[in-house]
């Protein structure tokens, strides 16, 4: 290649063979060539001889070429293991017997420096102080390159006092090759944390300007903490009594404060403990303002803390027993951090209201659960239990029905009662017992058909741990039509009328008016035909007249008898 002067130069790599062609044309008669080099004084040194017509080479004692050279047939050249020595000015002479022809070659020799590297790194940088960061290291350059510093990727220039740089470049006087070296003084601030510090060395090659960049490296900034913050762990909106929480403490420094003072309520003092301070099965007593600071107590935060609340008073609780129609008092009674909902629960199901008992019926039994929570705070929920058992001494009434078949008749006998009565039967005469019904609300009946040929006395007997009661009922004969009770009405006097006297009051009741209107018909009737007879009272025949008018017939003979005295 041809430079800006004209000339005619070689580049070459360090370490590589420099070949450099003659740039004469080789002219006719041709009877040598040789290659020179000069001096920095001007002074030529001969380092290769070749013959034209002897096709002999010749190589000058040179130390430093010695067994390097090597000249070829076109008067090409070579210099093996190119040094930075070797950069000079190289003359190709080309001898006729007329004329001695030169041309000058200028030999330039490059060398690529190692990747820099940052060494003798800080351990650390402290934020308001001028320290060294490190040295930018770059080995073995030729020609000299230059170093520059990047923090993130931006050029680093130097500002007083804040960055200082110091670029040195040493020459190794046996190679001739370049060391570059790049310290810096760096003072940091808080942004500079996880800041990535690197260096570019910018050198030339053959074929122009190149760069080559270190790896970055990232340092440990301590800075001094500015604020405390307290924090609470869990962090919960919310907290209740029973729960373990734990106080935090921290400052924004680097390296963080690895002890604290944390104020409790009601203490004066601080206590010294480590980043934390924990507190278990917190009680509402816990609420009020935490406190932390450093240990010099320069700075400090705090927080307010409510520990939650749920009360739940029960009254009456537990197993309570009580006698029907007695009233009992019922309170729930809650005390709450803040507004509670409360509801009632009873054979687990909800309640509308809450119970209240003022004359208590065997439904009233059971088990109640009062229930209340707190919406705000999960898991804030309380309960308590009330078994509610009614007593009663059995009481019956009895009822009777005719089957629809008219065959047989059935009894039932209603029983209330708790604890539950158990129930027997005893009838003069034959029955069968049909069935119970089931228990509900201390109410059970139990059933017995019977077909009774005469009048019968059926008894229900119901018996429990409070009273043993007994109650009967009359019952006619199947045959005989009687008042079928229902099941509804009240049996405390009817249970005690007797079935058959009823019966004959009535039929007596029926004869009399009978005989009442055929003696009035039959006295009209006499008055009518024979008024004469009014005359005749013996005491005989008045005493039968009056009999006949109260007293009916009973037979046909003593119809007879009677018109046969009025013939007379």
């Amino acid at each position: 290649m041809v430079d800006a002067l004209g000339l005619y130069t070689v580049n070459a790599i360090y370490g590589d063979t420099i070949i450099m062609p003659c740039p004469l044309e080789v002219p006719d008669g041709l009877m040598f060539g040789k290659w020179k080099y000069e001096m920095p004084n001007g002074s030529p040194v001969f380092i290769a001889f070749r013959s034209s017509t002897k096709k002999n080479v010749q190589y000058d004692d040179v130390p430093d070429y010695k067994d390097r050279l090597s000249l070829s047939e076109n008067y090409t050249l070579s210099i093996k293991n190119a040094r930075i020595s070797d950069e000079k000015r190289f003359v190709c002479m080309l001898v006729t017997e007329d004329d001695v022809s030169e041309e000058p070659t200028i030999v330039r020799v490059f060398k690529q420096p190692s990747q820099p590297e940052i060494l003798q790194q800080a351990n650390l940088l402290e934020t308001e102080k001028l320290q060294m960061l490190g040295e930018c290291v770059s080995r073995d350059s030729y020609p000299e390159g230059n170093v520059t510093w990047y923090k993130n990727g931006r050029v680093l220039h130097p500002v007083d006092d804040v960055v200082v740089i110091n670029l040195q470049k040493i020459v190794d006087r046996t190679t001739g090759l370049f060391t570059m070296k790049s310290s810096l003084q760096y003072m940091p601030t808080k942004e500079d944390v996880n800041a990535k510090f690197s260096c570019i060395v910018t050198y030339f090659g053959p074929s122009g300007q190149k760069t080559m960049q270190s790896e970055p490296v990232v340092f440990d900034v301590h800075y001094p903490t500015e604020k405390v913050t307290i924090q609470v762990l869990p962090q919960s909106s919310t907290i209740k009594e029973g729960d373990n929480i734990t106080l935090k403490c921290s400052g924004n420094g680097n390296p963080p404060p690895q002890e604290f003072l944390f104020y409790i309520p009601g203490e004066t003092e601080g206590i010294r403990s480590s980043d934390t301070y924990v507190m278990t099965d917190v009680r509402r007593n816990a609420t009020g303002e935490y406190k932390c600071s450093l240990t010099d107590k320069s700075m400090m935060d705090s927080t307010t803390i409510t520990v939650h609340y749920l009360d739940l008073q029960l009254t009456p609780s537990g197993e309570v027993t009580k006698q029907i129609g007695e009233a009992l008092p019922v309170s729930c009674t809650i005390s709450s951090s803040r507004n509670a909902t409360v509801f009632w629960i009873k054979d687990n199901t909800r309640m509308q209201t809450s119970p209240s008992f003022s004359s208590l019926q065997y439904q009233d039994a059971g088990n109640y659960v009062c229930e209340t929570a707190l919406q705000e705070v999960e898991g804030l929920r309380k309960r308590q239990t009330l078994k509610l058992i009614v007593e009663g001494k059995p009481q019956i009434k009895m009822t009777k029905k005719t089957n629809t078949n008219k065959m047989s008749k059935t009894i039932i006998c209603h029983v209330e009662g708790f604890p539950k009565p158990a129930v027997q039967w005893t009838v003069t005469g034959s029955g069968s017992i049909t069935e119970e019904t089931k228990y509900v609300n201390g109410k059970f009946s139990s059933k017995i058909v019977i077909a009774p040929e005469e009048n019968v006395t059926l008894t229900c007997i119901a018996e429990n741990e409070l009273e043993r009661t007994v109650t009967s009922m009359n019952v006619s004969a199947i045959s005989i039509p009687e008042y079928d009770e229902p099941e509804d009405r009240t049996d405390d006097n009817s249970e005690k009328v007797n079935d058959q006297a009823k019966l004959i009051v009535g039929i007596v009741v029926g004869l009399l008016l009978v005989a009442l209107i055929a003696g009035v018909v039959y006295w009209l009737y006499v008055k009518k035909s024979k008024p004469q007879l009014r005359d005749c009272r013996t005491p005989t025949l008045g005493k039968r007249f009056i009999y006949e008018i109260f007293a009916l017939p009973e037979t046909a003979e003593d119809t007879a008898e009677i018109k046969d005295s009025e013939r007379k």
